[in-house]
């Protein structure tokens, strides 16, 4: 499936909403087409579109996927139909303080550096840890590839579903095969930050999303 391409547009909603809402329309979809496509209801559709829902990283992936576009896109703009030029070599981002797109969940506040970037082979995050205990996280995440996550500030627990919990502290990092259930979980009263970076490339989310149940909203 060819790659759309999305020009931001200044002084409007540039949350994943608003792009969904503007891709399907351009593409001629229906909420429950697109609840074919992505795997998400269309109540859930229909909330992030009016500004009601927020998604998790896994149901950003799975929009990505089902509807054939970087996930970076959802937070880029307006959609567009123009399709992205060939990549060159050497290509690079910059991404200042405080800059980058982002979105709250009950769980984490996601920062995406880079997200100018389609197709990139590595995805950065910088998670700012919501949940306090692994109840209030809810059902453990998982995608595709395989994931570093380095303690910025802080201190966390990390769950998974094989291994005992482990606390990592400000300079403590973990690299795991993503495909395992996880979840961070801050510890102690203040923040806690953590830069994330996951391998998962799109061929391998559209090949694997099917099989894997990403419940975690």
């Amino acid at each position: 499936m060819e790659r759309m391409a999305a020009t931001p547009k200044p002084g409007v909603d540039h949350g994943p909403g608003a792009f969904l809402r503007e891709f399907r329309t351009a593409h001629g979809l229906t909420l429950a087409a697109a609840s074919r496509k992505t795997g998400l209801p269309v109540s859930t559709l229909s909330k992030v579109e009016t500004g009601k829902m927020s998604l998790s990283y896994e149901k950003l992936v799975k929009v990505s996927s089902g509807l054939g576009i970087d996930i970076t896109q959802l937070f880029s703009g307006a959609a567009s139909t123009a399709p992205v030029a060939q990549m060159p070599t050497g290509r690079r981002s910059i991404t200042l303080a405080g800059e980058g797109p982002t979105i709250r969940t009950a769980a984490y506040h996601y920062s995406y550096p880079s997200a100018d970037l389609l197709n990139k082979q590595l995805n950065p995050m910088i998670l700012e840890v919501g949940a306090r205990s692994i109840v209030e996280f809810g059902e453990l995440m998982r995608h595709p590839g395989e994931e570093y996550a380095f303690v910025i500030e802080g201190q966390c627990e990390f769950h998974s579903d094989i291994y005992a919990p482990s606390l990592l502290k400000t300079g403590d990092s973990i690299y795991f095969d993503a495909s395992m259930g996880h979840a961070y979980v801050a510890v102690g009263n203040g923040p806690c930050r953590i830069l994330c970076v996951c391998s998962a490339k799109d061929a391998e989310l559209k090949s694997t999303l099917n099989s894997i149940a990403l419940g975690h909203s």
